[in-house]
């Protein structure tokens, strides 16, 4: 297997990096989310559909570069290693737009991304708020990495859309950080989304309605469209965006790859906001 250098080293200039994080070991209830990205990259490439975006961009003549699976099975520290290999992804003037995998990758993306932009803004879509400051003794649980991230005062702004599960802990942790966070029970179509900093988006497939994404490992009713989720996207107002996230997609609960062709769908669309200048 082609280590992540090796990849970098073969691709002539810059753009956008698609790189699998391979990782459900922080995963509570049910692991799977480990197999998504080589299910992604197929529904992706499928002669079902194509690569146009709907803003008109064919992402297959743009500049994004499949930089492989990041290997992590027997790592000590996985994200320790995420961390490494996206710090050398960003030297490389790359943007990353990463496939998991649990949310808990999003702590060390977030890790190096900060090394590199200040002022860093967070769009999070999400049915959980992942503030929980452990989730059963687990500090790296894929239910904390916001916490992480607001404990070490990596990012100025973390608005949350889609919440419909918040206890009363999170609740707390959300007012202690400052978080906003918009619950579906308040949100309204055409809500806008404006940031004065430079965004990272991290899309936890569970921000939509499992009726229209049943491969994830909590079903959690009432979320959004996947044309909800879409439109909002295309209306984010940002000065840039750095960078993104797809997690929670768990193959072992799909119906027919309708999940896969989802995820691909999202890449196509925050691709299209990541190749912006």
């Amino acid at each position: 297997m082609k280590t992540l250098e090796t990849r970098l080293n073969e691709v002539t200039g810059t753009g956008v990096g698609l790189i699998g994080f391979p990782l459900d070991l922080n995963s509570s209830f049910l692991t799977g989310a480990a197999t998504a990205p080589p299910l992604i990259r197929k529904a992706l490439h499928s002669s079902a559909t194509n690569l146009w975006t709907e803003s008109g961009l064919d992402i297959g003549a743009a500049d994004l570069h499949d930089l492989g699976d990041l290997p992590l099975v027997g790592v000590d520290d996985p994200l320790a290693k995420i961390e490494q290999a996206m710090g050398l992804l960003l030297s490389r003037q790359f943007i990353p737009l990463g496939l998991g995998g649990d949310h808990s990758i999003t702590w060390p993306i977030v890790r190096a991304l900060r090394k590199e932009h200040q002022n860093l803004n967070i769009l999070h879509f999400d049915a959980h708020p992942d503030l929980y400051d452990n989730l059963e003794g687990k500090q790296d649980s894929h239910a904390c990495p916001f916490a992480r991230i607001m404990e070490e005062g990596l990012v100025e702004r973390l608005v949350q859309v889609g919440i419909r599960t918040a206890n009363g802990h999170q609740r707390e942790q959300a007012e202690r950080f400052g978080v906003e966070m918009i619950e579906m029970k308040d949100w309204q179509p055409g809500i806008e989304l404006c940031f004065t900093g430079p965004l990272y988006i991290s899309f936890d497939l569970d921000a939509l309605d499992p009726a229209h994404a049943p491969g994830v490992s909590h079903f959690e009713p009432g979320g959004f469209s996947t044309g909800e989720a879409i439109e909002m996207i295309q209306g984010i107002k940002a000065p840039g965006f750095i960078g993104a996230d797809i997690v929670e997609y768990n193959p072992t609960r799909d119906l027919n790859g309708m999940t896969a062709a989802v995820c691909a769908k999202l890449i196509k669309e925050i691709a299209a906001r990541l190749f912006e200048d």
